[in-house]
């Protein structure tokens, strides 16, 4: 995949994932984003580095903060956005991905911003692009490459570095697209240690992930901890639990004020989205002083005008 991400000239022609990107390219991506954030935060006007071009958003999955987030970073970078209609569209008459495609790309539109429920997807868009960039918005259990650099984006502001910090992941790794984007980023910038956390139900096989540590036990793996990143339970997965009601699932694997104390005093809690508050995470820790989540979303748009300038800007 890394292949159809980079063009012969070393240039970065699609965002498909953050496996294989390297280092240097993670953090040119995140300097870009700080410094159009310094811009923008110091009143200057965002640069139109996008004037004419057009953004089309194929949004298969429902989604507000991703495609909010793109679709405000396109336009703070001049380009016009198109929010393409997937239910009243030609693909619900049977029409291929591939075509649509190609339809699209014939009246002019230089990116396609994708979130498709199946893995692959954007890389299989990517495949049969002529000119067009692909910028892969969230497929299946597989990748969210924007959502991991929004992630580190937040814990390089608040830590100043990357490198040798102990990460602790927790809740329904084996379905998350955003678990792999982070693991794959923070392994990237050179991490000290990743902890994934859950039920058995909701874990990797062990092989997947052989530099990170798997456990059950969550608040053993808070020990000494800078960094906790929660994530969503989607509430069809309960059903896999064997029998493990919300309730019980907050005892075990829901960050409260008490448990957070096993992590550093200055561990930073994050959680990219949707919350299920007294599920996954208290209220008054999302709030708290150790949160970052709102951080977290006011830099995935600096994050994707990074990316849309990278891959479109001239």
């Amino acid at each position: 995949m890394t292949d159809l991400q980079i063009d012969t000239n070393g240039r970065l022609r699609h965002l498909l994932t953050l496996d294989g990107l390297g280092r240097e390219r993670i953090n040119a991506l995140l300097d870009r984003a700080a410094q159009l954030r310094a811009g923008f935060r110091g009143g200057a006007s965002s640069p139109r580095l996008l004037e004419g071009r057009t953004v089309v958003n194929l949004f298969f999955e429902s989604s507000t903060r991703t495609r909010t987030s793109f679709e405000l970073a396109a336009r703070r970078l001049g380009a016009i956005v198109v929010n393409f209609d997937i239910a009243n569209s030609s693909t619900s008459k049977g029409e291929s991905l591939e075509d649509t495609l190609a339809t699209l790309e014939a009246m002019d539109s230089d990116a396609f911003i994708v979130r498709h429920k199946e893995n692959g997807t954007p890389a299989r868009l990517a495949a049969h692009a002529r000119k067009a960039a692909i910028l892969n918005a969230g497929d299946g259990n597989h990748a969210h490459p924007t959502q991991g650099l929004l992630d580190l984006l937040t814990i390089r502001d608040h830590k100043n570095r990357i490198d040798g910090l102990k990460v602790v992941i927790c809740g329904d790794i084996k379905h998350s697209r955003v678990a792999r984007s982070d693991i794959h980023g923070l392994s990237a910038l050179g991490v000290g240690e990743i902890h994934l956390c859950g039920p058995a139900a909701l874990l990797p096989a062990a092989n997947e992930f052989p530099h990170c540590q798997v456990d059950e036990d969550f608040d053993a793996a808070l020990s000494a901890a800078d960094v906790v990143i929660m994530l969503r339970l989607q509430k069809e997965r309960m059903e896999s639990l064997s029998g493990i009601r919300e309730t019980d699932y907050f005892a075990r694997y829901g960050l409260s004020h008490t448990r957070l104390a096993r992590a550093r005093s200055d561990a930073l809690v994050m959680h990219p989205g949707p919350m299920n508050r007294g599920i996954e995470i208290a209220p008054d820790v999302a709030d708290g002083p150790q949160s970052v989540i709102l951080d977290q979303v006011a830099n995935g748009i600096f994050v994707r005008m990074a990316v849309l300038a990278e891959l479109l800007g001239r």
